[in-house]
């Protein structure tokens, strides 16, 4: 951005309208920006419809409100959030950029994660001027439906099914990017989409309608719960039954008039239902309806439409002890319900299961074993097949196991499933409301966070994630297997 630039608001012509941003320091920023019509009243539960467009200059300098959710200001890992507003009128996204010129930079497109019932693109630790500034990228991130606003399955009046609202609106956002990033100084023929957890399934689901890479040609999968299979269409109707009668309703056009919060507060009754012992469960899952979503999304990346996409793939070395390690519920495990619980992964070989991820672990207690297994089964085993799978095509993979284990909460909770986003952000400033950072030591920490960081900037640059200041970073194949490990310095 030039000088005269730092000292007027930018503007930029978007397919819609005009937006005006700030200056931050050398960046230009618009958030708010709308990419679809605004899902309310007739539109609720209908697939993302575009944004009609306004006349005038909109202001781009607040964030939009999120979808609704529930917050939960106490989390022992997390923290509490304090991000925006709620509102069913959530439909926007967020632009950083180092200049509004004709630089063609890489784009990258930051999905959030948060099981599909929470999460923000306002939240601070998704901001992305560590990326624009460092890489020299256009960084967009945004918000789509969440929970029973964005992922049940429900019946139109015209009797076509409607499933996956939120998966119509990240299609709308990246369609958006698409059509208006060159005027941000971006390339549209050169994004990558990233994200985490529900983000990372996101971007495998995005996959079936990559096109060709005309939509995006690099996917970055963090923690991506790969065994996770979609939702059948009877489960997911199942599923909606099962929400209407929590919420009181006695059909769905009787649910399209409830005001959100309740339909918000009826999701934690129904995450209660749901829950099984020593699993992951989501109250909402996706659908794999034949029309958003015709196969699992990981054949996306394999023989379908995403198959030609760079893949950066990893997982955290104790995933599971975000949900288990710090859980009231968990706090006495038995060698017993363990036993039980890994009946349902190896059957009768449940008891040689047990006894090798007890050896494994030097103090082995039933706790370790089930979250070892349950990370192996969620999220390990799962994505070193598909990069056996996608090595066996010849399609470039890289796999990488972050494994920095944090000491807070006496150290219980190792390398848990979300400790590796300030890493790679490195942003530890955005992450202060965070218990399950204290105690790292700052200097290793901020030597890690700016190898990983830079990883992914080259990677998103061109991919392939190697640079100078770490050790050398081969492709996954099928004989040597190369996964990096970051751990301690």
């Amino acid at each position: 951005m030039g000088s005269a630039q730092n000292r007027t608001a930018p503007v930029v012509h978007t397919r819609s309208g005009a937006i005006r941003g700030a200056a931050e320091d050398d960046l230009a920023v618009f958030k708010g920006v709308p990419y679809a019509a605004p899902p309310v009243g007739p539109l609720r539960w209908r697939p993302a419809q575009p944004h009609p467009g306004w006349s005038g200059t909109l202001d781009a300098t607040e964030y939009g409100p999120g979808s609704p959710q529930a917050v939960r200001e106490d989390d022992p890992i997390l923290g509490g959030h304090g991000f925006a507003p709620f509102d069913e009128d959530c439909l926007t996204l967020n632009v950083w950029t180092p200049g509004i010129d004709d630089a063609r930079r890489p784009v990258l497109v930051w999905i959030h994660g948060g099981a599909f019932i929470s999460g923000s693109g306002a939240m601070p630790n998704y901001s992305g001027e560590t990326f624009a500034r460092s890489g020299d990228l256009v960084v967009v991130n945004l918000n789509y439906r969440l929970g029973p606003l964005g992922v049940l399955s429900i019946a139109a009046q015209d009797g076509a099914e409607v499933a996956n609202v939120w998966l119509t609106d990240q299609l709308a956002a990246l369609r958006w990017v698409r059509d208006n990033i060159a005027a941000f100084g971006g390339d549209p023929g050169n994004v990558t989409v990233a994200g985490q957890s529900a983000g990372a399934l996101s971007a495998t689901a995005l996959a079936g309608h990559a096109g060709g890479g005309r939509l995006f040609r690099r996917a970055i999968l963090q923690s991506v719960p790969l065994a996770m299979p979609l939702a059948t269409p009877a489960e997911a109707r199942a599923r909606t039954a099962a929400y209407l009668e929590i919420v009181g309703a006695k059909d769905v056009d009787e649910l399209r008039t409830v005001p959100w919060p309740r339909l918000v507060e009826a999701t934690a009754r129904l995450l209660a239902a749901t829950a099984e012992w020593g699993h992951w469960t989501a109250p909402f899952m996706p659908v794999l309806d034949g029309v958003t979503a015709v196969r699992q999304p990981v054949e996306n990346l394999l023989d379908g439409p995403g198959r030609d996409i760079d893949v950066l793939i990893g997982w955290t070395a104790e995933e599971s002890a975000f949900v288990f390690a710090l859980s009231e519920a968990y706090a006495s495990t038995t060698k017993e319900q363990v036993l039980r619980r890994a009946r349902d992964s190896f059957g009768d070989g449940a008891a040689e299961a047990y006894a090798a991820y007890e050896a494994a672990r030097p103090d082995g207690r039933p706790i370790d074993v089930l979250i070892d297994l349950t990370t192996d089964e969620l999220f390990k085993k799962p994505t070193l097949a598909f990069a056996d799978a996608r090595a066996a095509r010849g399609r470039p993979v890289w796999t990488y196991e972050f494994a920095l284990p944090t000491p807070a909460h006496e150290g219980r909770l190792g390398a848990p499933h979300c400790l590796d986003l300030p890493f790679v952000f490195d942003n530890f400033d955005k992450w202060s409301h965070a218990p399950f950072l204290a105690g790292l030591d700052t200097r290793s920490r901020d030597d890690l966070a700016g190898t990983v960081h830079r990883a992914w900037i080259s990677f998103i640059r061109t991919g392939d994630p190697n640079h100078p200041a770490m050790p050398r970073w081969d492709r996954y194949d099928r004989t040597s297997r190369t996964t990096m490990r970051f751990g301690a310095p």
